[in-house]
């Protein structure tokens, strides 16, 4: 072959190996297990240690991942606390795969699935040692703010369920009811330091939320 052949395009195989060696997307797509192992692994050096006793360090040496890799995803240690907490709350919770038995106090209840001792002490001892991070910047800019983001997504499915079966109604403020049980739940664990446990809910839902959502009222008028 001869030198012109060699450079004219398509004519040798340098300009083929050149078109099939496309330079590819740049990066790759995120492990969400490896994720989740972090997470776990923040969730129980708080459990061990605490806010202030927890590094990034340390969860990185006990998720087996590199520093750099935590950073790129979390960019502070209070971040990382964050999402870790909105991890222990939806680690319970398939939202695929709601309650359903056609009575909404009794969905709600369900949604409360029993848990251990190990894991409630795990729980407990976390929400106990949050310490400082209830009063860092992180915290105080953005209170709760997607820590119960999953709960209150599956409350308001279950209760369009029931409003759309007649058992609530229809004018009923959900998004607010919603903001109520994830304040409360807020306020029991973050604050109080208690376990959100059922009879603790039940007590809620009784005396509060349904009784809110049963009021056959029309809604406001947006004019005076």
């Amino acid at each position: 072959m001869s030198e012109m052949s060699r450079n004219e395009p398509g004519g040798g195989r340098e300009s083929g190996d050149a078109e099939e060696k496309k330079p590819q997307k740049v990066g790759r797509k995120r492990d969400h297990t490896r994720d989740e192992k972090i997470l776990e692994a923040t969730i129980d050096i708080l459990a061990e240690s605490g806010f202030d006793g927890m590094t990034m360090d340390r969860v990185a040496a006990r998720a087996q991942a590199g520093k750099a890799t935590m950073y790129r995803r979390w960019s502070s240690k209070a971040e990382l606390v964050r999402d870790a907490l909105a991890w222990m709350n939806r680690s319970h919770l398939d939202l695929d795969n709601l309650p359903d038995s056609g009575n909404l106090r009794e969905d709600l209840l369900l949604l409360i699935r029993p848990q251990s001792m190990a894991e409630e002490e795990r729980k407990f001892r976390v929400l106990a040692g949050l310490g400082s991070f209830l009063q860092h910047p992180e915290f105080s800019e953005t209170g709760t703010a997607g820590i119960f983001d999953s709960w209150a997504e599956a409350n308001l499915q279950l209760m369009k369920r029931a409003a759309a079966r007649g058992e609530i109604s229809e004018y009923a403020n959900l998004e607010l009811a919603c903001r109520v049980i994830t304040s409360s739940s807020a306020f029991r664990g973050l604050i109080e330091r208690k376990p959100f446990e059922k009879a603790f809910y039940a007590d809620l839902l009784d005396g509060l939320v349904l009784p809110a959502l049963t009021i056959r009222r029309e809604p406001r008028s947006s004019t005076r």
